[in-house]
């Protein structure tokens, strides 16, 4: 459930600020993908291990960490959330491969 709630947080905050920030079209798409690949993610769980699966691994929390820190910083700069977009997309497809690899 942490891993759920983990989405839900991210998915209101973005909306709640989304009329206050002026985020580039690209670095949405670029979110779009990440979440795209995190969907082929979970499907890839249910095919090989029967379940939905969301590894804590060291990575993924480490992302966690960039984007807290990085948050703030979009009022003046999107460079951060880039770095932290190239981080979360370099971790979602590390994730796919550890699905799709162990017998969790």
């Amino acid at each position: 459930m942490d891993s759920v709630s983990d989405i839900i947080f991210v998915a209101c905050c973005a909306i709640r600020l989304s009329p206050v920030l002026v985020i580039p079209t690209w670095l949405w798409i670029w979110a779009g993908i990440i979440v795209i690949i995190k969907i082929v993610n979970q499907i890839s769980a249910l095919a090989v291990c029967k379940r939905f699966c969301f590894p804590h691994t060291v990575a993924n929390k480490s992302t966690g960490l960039l984007l807290f820190l990085a948050a703030p910083t979009m009022f003046w700069s999107v460079i951060p959330m880039a770095i932290v977009a190239a981080v979360a997309t370099f971790v979602a497809l590390q994730e796919g491969h550890y699905i799709r690899t162990w017998r969790l």
